[in-house]
C-alpha cells in the first residue's frame, strides 16, 4: 500500500510540471495571463507561436507517457510487496494523478490546463487502440466546426466507446476511461458554457469545409 501511494504522489508532482509555465518563465511570460487564460498547449500556441506551443506540447505529453510507462515499474526497494489488486490498477492510479497534476498544479498555484495532452501521452502507452477514434472524431470536430474543446470532448468520448465496445462496458480501461470523461467534460466546462452561450472561440484556419464554400 505505501509504494501505490507514493507512486501515486509522484505521479501528481510529475503531472504538476506544467510545460506552458516552466517556458513561459523562462520567456519572461505567464500565458495565463494571455489567450483564454489556460496553462496548456493550445493557448501556448495561439499566444506564442508554432515553436512554444510545440514544446509545451512535447512537455505535457511526454510526463504522461512518464508516469504510466516507467513509474509504476520502479523499484523501492525496501517496501513491502504491494499486492497483485494495486499492482494491476496502478497504471490507471498513476493516469489521473499526473492529469490531477496538470489540471491543480502544486508548483503554480494550482491553476494549471485541461489535461488533453498529458492525457494523450498517457493513452499512447495504456490503451493505444483508442488514439485512432478520438484522432478521427477531434479531426472531424475540429474540420467542421472549429472548436478544439468540443474537439477534444468528442474525441475522447469516442475513445471510451470504442473501448467499452471491445473491452465491456465495466472492463478496467473502460471505467478508467470514463473517469477521464468525467475530468475532461469538467475541465473543459467553460468551454461547453461559452458553446451554449455562443462565444466559443473557432479556430477559423482549421474549417476547411468552410474555407473552400466561402466566396473568394
Amino acid at each position: 500500500m505505501t509504494e501505490f501511494v507514493l507512486k501515486v504522489l509522484v505521479a501528481y508532482l510529475l503531472g504538476s510540471i506544467m510545460g506552458g509555465l516552466v517556458i513561459g518563465r523562462l520567456r519572461g511570460v505567464d500565458i495565463r495571463k494571455q489567450g483564454s487564460g489556460n496553462a496548456g498547449a493550445t493557448n501556448a500556441l495561439r499566444t506564442q507561436g508554432i515553436v512554444f506551443g510545440l514544446l509545451v506540447f512535447i512537455i505535457d505529453i511526454g510526463k504522461g507517457l512518464v508516469a504510466v510507462a516507467w513509474l509504476p515499474g520502479v523499484s523501492l526497494p525496501g517496501l513491502p510487496l504491494m499486492p497483485d489488486a494495486l499492482a494491476r490498477i496502478l497504471p490507471y492510479a498513476c493516469a489521473v494523478a499526473v492529469m490531477l497534476g496538470h489540471i491543480y498544479p502544486l508548483y503554480f498555484g494550482f491553476r494549471g490546463g485541461k489535461g488533453v495532452a498529458t492525457l494523450l501521452g498517457v493513452l499512447a502507452w495504456l490503451l493505444p487502440q483508442t488514439l485512432p477514434f478520438f484522432a478521427i472524431a477531434w479531426l472531424l470536430t475540429l474540420v467542421l466546426t472549429g472548436y478544439v474543446g468540443l474537439a477534444s470532448i468528442l474525441g475522447f468520448g469516442a475513445a471510451v466507446v470504442a473501448m467499452a465496445a471491445r473491452a465491456g462496458m465495466f472492463a478496467e480501461p473502460a471505467v478508467f476511461l470514463y473517469v477521464v470523461l468525467v475530468l475532461v467534460l469538467y475541465t473543459h466546462r467553460a468551454n461547453i458554457q461559452r458553446l451554449r452561450d455562443g462565444s466559443e472561440h473557432r479556430f477559423e484556419k482549421a474549417m476547411l469545409w468552410r474555407r473552400r464554400r466561402s466566396p473568394h
